[in-house]
């Protein structure tokens, strides 16, 4: 089985800095033999759909939204099962529930997706 637990998030005044983390745990043969492909952090405001923020591919390199680029940095865990979004300069326009989502690569390069809980981040004066 495949469990995404997050942490962090909560309120905080424009300008301010938050953590999001995100920890993986992978049980049982089937799930622990394939690696993590990417890990990403997802956004959704009411009334909006669901966009990606940022993420961070196996080799290490990232992609982030125009929206966030300069204030947010997402990184991963000395054991790769971690990742963490670094969330600075927040403005109310960042007000969400966020998402953690992986995706294991399985053979044949088949990508399965995995979605933590969510977590609100909610950023007002």
């Amino acid at each position: 089985q495949v469990h995404l637990v997050q942490s962090g998030g909560g309120l905080v005044q424009p300008g301010g800095s938050l953590t999001l983390s995100c920890t993986v745990s992978l049980s049982g043969r089937e799930f622990t033999r394939f690696g993590i492909n990417d890990m990403a952090w997802y956004r959704q405001a009411p009334g909006k759909q669901r966009e990606r923020v940022a993420i961070i591919f196996s080799d290490g390199s990232s992609e982030y939204d125009d929206s966030v680029k300069g204030r947010f940095t997402i990184s991963r865990g000395v054991g790769e099962n971690t990742a963490q979004l670094q969330m600075s300069q927040l403005k109310t326009d960042d007000t969400a529930v966020y998402y953690c989502k992986i995706q294991q690569l399985l053979p044949h390069g088949v990508l399965v997706p995995y979605w933590g809980e969510g977590t609100q981040v909610t950023v007002v004066s």
